[in-house]
């Protein structure tokens, strides 16, 4: 097994450099998966028990059957495999798993990447289009940046950490690369700020990353969080009990901005003391107010923590919208608080690397590389989608196992000319008729979308709706692969993911305006109908819906409960600012006490948060 690489399905285990392939595309691991698949084929076809590889992948570690679970999960996600069905690794239930598939050996193919190589950018379409598994081009500068910062924090030095750059330029991907090589023992914390959203929900993104945990994974975590940080446990409903919910409510005037910063600062520093968290959250340009004074907070916090804070933003999205992240971030920097990992455009030479990994042993004119990095400008985004185009006009081929032009390079149509939007409208266009609206009713839904949402917006079958969304997810075409979701109604349901906020919003301008109003009223009484009397909970994302859809009565309730539910967090700019969208929508109402009572209340909000955050300043 040493020289030999093992072949089992449409996989390659390649032990020595420590990668799993499918064909020429890596399928990437974390450590610890890797060294239980490699256990499980080292003694293929034999009951493996829980406590032999609890041993063997965590020798002299206390670790429980959660952790083996969820690297057994992690397998199953890569490999496409199914614990009901198997057809590599079989459960057998309360005693261990058995690698079940067929061994053979085959010879590494003669071009080879390491273990260490990253993908440059996940494909967004043609299955077409060789993949492959490439460095991360260009990007080793700030990737040894982050694993420096990422020494200190393991080393009790809290790291901030911002990552910056344009759409497209590879912000997420180097975060990702990153995490890849993080020991699978560390607590990632993953937040996402919605640009609809972005200005409403107080602490959106911190909630998201503590949402996404699994209590049997991850209990000890959310016990702290529980414990030290009880105004935070409350609003993650997956987490709080009824009475949790509703005793802060009833002490709401005891909830101040200081105590939710210092209860999560020292939830946050106890759960360090267990194990290093990484906290990435992502499109800061859109992020609230009282999140980016939670960044602040925790970087200024000189207590001993190992975090690593690690913040994505497009800078022109901030200098633009004259968002304070811009004034967070500045402040940070001048007391040496916080690192800025600046992405640029990649070189010629970067461009002309991708070539060579992408299509080996091509025959291309040498001035081809210099006329995509022309176009591209270096933007891996936009030259990944070149290429593709390329190759889907039939202009490179593959004749001989030799990739090759098909016209003279004067003759070159990249498709793409100065705008990306034209690009990903043309991969729209070879969708299914049926594909193209079931994602158009996704850009509806959002970044975030659910199968049931989707559903519920286009009127149609939720089943026939999750069949397209899998088969496009497991291509990495436009959407990334769900995860499960359980409703307050008890409803499970798949939520996929935009690849790109590009796609979505290409997607969301091709849906006609009356049909867009239509699918926005749908999804938001749907939502009325799964939250029922927790309807508060989603209250901000209902506002947006109801507006869209013209229904401005709904709309200004919403806002109305969006507000209050800022105003309980103190979180005073949020509530100011969906205060004065409710006033704006009431307008278009006809006058009445419902409507005398509604504005009153909507003042009164904007006139205590107005105080509050006056009295802050002095």
């Amino acid at each position: 097994m040493a020289n030999k690489q093992i072949i089992f399905g449409p996989f390659r285990f390649d032990e020595p450099n420590e990668c799993l392939w499918r064909g020429s595309q890596s399928i990437p691991l974390r450590p610890k998966a890797f060294a239980v698949l490699k256990y499980l084929i080292g003694h293929s076809g034999t009951l493996v028990t829980k406590q032999q590889l609890l041993d063997d992948v965590w020798p002299e570690t206390f670790v429980g059957d959660a952790v083996l679970k969820d690297c057994i999960r992690q397998l199953r996600h890569a490999l496409n495999d199914q614990a009901k069905t198997p057809q590599f690794i079989e459960t057998s239930h309360r005693r261990g798993y058995r690698f079940i598939a067929p061994l053979t050996e085959g010879t590494p193919p003669p071009i080879r990447v390491n273990a260490s190589d990253i993908t440059l950018i996940k494909s967004a379409d043609s299955a077409e289009v060789p993949s492959t598994s490439i460095k991360l081009l260009g990007r080793e500068p700030a990737l040894a940046q982050l694993q420096k910062c990422f020494g200190k924090a393991l080393a009790g030095e809290a790291q901030t950490v911002f990552v910056t750059g344009e759409a497209g330029i590879g912000k997420t991907t180097l975060v990702e690369a990153f995490l890849e090589h993080v020991d699978s023992g560390i607590c990632i914390l993953r937040g996402q700020c919605l640009e609809q959203y972005g200005s409403s929900e107080a602490y959106l993104p911190v909630l998201d990353a503590f949402s996404r945990l699994e209590e049997e994974i991850h209990g000890q975590i959310i016990e702290t969080v529980r414990r030290y940080a009880p105004t935070w446990i409350f609003q993650i409903p997956k987490f709080s009990s009824v009475l949790e919910r509703e005793v802060p409510q009833e002490n709401s005037l005891k909830i101040t901005r200081e105590r939710m910063l210092r209860e999560m600062a020292e939830a946050l520093e106890e759960i360090t003391a267990v194990t290093p968290v990484v906290l990435f959250l992502e499109d800061l340009h859109w992020s609230d107010y009282s999140t980016l004074d939670l960044v602040s907070y925790l970087a200024r916090r000189r207590q001993q923590a190992r975090l690593l804070l690690i913040g994505t933003y497009r800078p022109v999205e901030v200098i633009v919208s004259e968002h304070p992240l811009r004034g967070v971030k500045q402040e940070l920097q001048i007391h040496k608080l916080c690192h800025e990992l600046p992405l640029e455009y990649l070189t010629v030479d970067a461009v002309n690397e991708f070539l060579l990994l992408t299509f080996p042993c091509h025959k291309f004119p040498a001035a081809l590389t210099a006329m995509i990095h022309q176009r591209t400008e270096g933007n891996p985004l936009f030259m990944v989608n070149v290429l593709e185009f390329l190759v889907e006009e039939k202009i490179i081929v593959d004749q001989d196992s030799c990739w090759q032009l098909q016209v003279p390079l004067d003759e070159v149509e990249m498709g793409v000319p100065e705008n990306i939007r034209q690009m990903i409208d043309k991969h729209v266009e070879r969708l299914s008729a049926e594909e193209q609206r079931i994602l158009e009713g996704a850009s509806v839904v959002g970044m975030d979308c659910s199968a049931v949402a989707i559903s519920a917006g286009l009127a149609e079958d939720v089943v026939r709706i999750e069949e397209i969304c899998d088969r496009l997810a497991r291509k990495n075409h436009f959407l990334l692969p769900a995860y499960l979701a359980e409703l307050p109604d008890g409803t499970i349901t798949p939520r996929y993911r935009f690849i790109h906020a590009l796609y979505l919003d290409v997607l969301y301008k091709r849906v006609a305006l009356t049909l867009r109003s239509r699918i926005h009223g749908r999804i938001g009484e749907r939502g009325e109908s799964i939250y029922g009397e927790r309807v508060g909970e989603i209250a901000a994302e209902l506002a947006v819906h109801f507006e869209e859809s013209k229904d401005f009565e709904r709309a200004v309730k919403y806002l109305l409960q969006a507000a209050e539910n800022a105003t309980r967090r103190s979180a005073d700019p949020e509530a100011v600012s969906l205060s004065r969208r409710g006033l704006e929508l009431l307008d278009s109402l006809p006058p009445g006490p419902e409507r005398d009572a509604q504005e009153r209340s909507l003042q009164a909000i904007i006139s205590t948060s107005s105080e509050r955050m006056s009295k802050a300043l002095q």
